[in-house]
């Protein structure tokens, strides 16, 4: 069984900062590109971030300047580094990522930014 567990998210204010993380385990005999999706109440998930496992990154336009994603390919982790957030960042973000030539899904982590 695989497994991707995410942790960091909670309550912001607008301008701060928070870090997610998600972890991969489990029977891995391949992994690929790791990255952040997410979902707003009432609209489709949406790409964030995802990062190759040679570094190589892509964001959406609307984080490019105030996300970054990294990670530890020994550990296999990725990160997500979020400054200046705005309340339309409200969301459950969602970890993904390639393994065993398959799709996993975290289960989640709420972030939620006031105004």
């Amino acid at each position: 069984q695989v497994q991707l567990v995410e942790s960091g998210g909670g309550l912001v204010q607008a301008g701060g900062s928070l870090r997610l993380s998600c972890a991969a385990s489990g029977s891995i005999f391949s992994i690929g590109a790791m990255g952040w999706y997410r979902q707003a109440p009432g609209k489709q998930r949406e790409l964030v971030a995802v990062r190759s496992r040679g570094d190589n990154t892509n964001y959406a336009d609307s984080v490019k300047g105030r996300f970054t994603i990294s990670g530890d390919n020994a550990k296999n982790t990725v990160y997500l580094q979020m400054n200046s957030l705005k309340p339309e960042d409200t969301a459950v973000y969602y970890c993904n990522a390639l393994i065993n030539l398959g799709t996993y899904w975290g289960q989640g982590t709420q972030v939620t930014v006031s105004s």
